[in-house]
């Protein structure tokens, strides 16, 4: 029988740890905002996943689907091949900052981020 080493088990790990480490940040901005949409009376989460797990579990359910997301963004990533992988988590990091940032606009001034191009 031959033993295989606690780290040749695992995910290979996509991008740089500088790239992972934004993933993570903006990922984190973003789950305590979609948590405040939740407790304010202004804002409302329109994630349907989110909001069914938000009905089920409460503000637990929150956490785990931003959990699942998390999951799946890495998984994907781990299975694609060194270029693709550093590209697809870069774009994964664009749309989390461009969200997380338009959410917390949200919170701080009540006015989405694309409300004054808006009709």
């Amino acid at each position: 029988m031959v033993e295989t080493p606690a780290r040749e088990i695992g995910l290979d790990r996509p991008g740089t740890s500088s790239l992972r480490a934004a993933f993570f940040s903006v990922w984190f901005v973003d789950l305590v905002a979609t948590i405040l949409f939740f407790v304010v009376p202004y804002a409302t989460e329109l994630n349907p996943i989110t909001v069914f797990l938000y009905d089920l579990l409460g503000l637990t359910g929150v956490v785990f689907a931003a959990l699942i997301y998390a999951g799946i963004v890495v998984g994907i990533s781990s299975l694609l091949s060194r270029p693709f992988d550093v590209v697809f988590v870069t774009s994964v990091v664009i749309l989390y900052a461009l969200f997380a940032s338009s959410n917390v606009v949200l919170l701080i001034s009540r006015e989405p981020l694309l409300s004054p191009f808006m009709p």
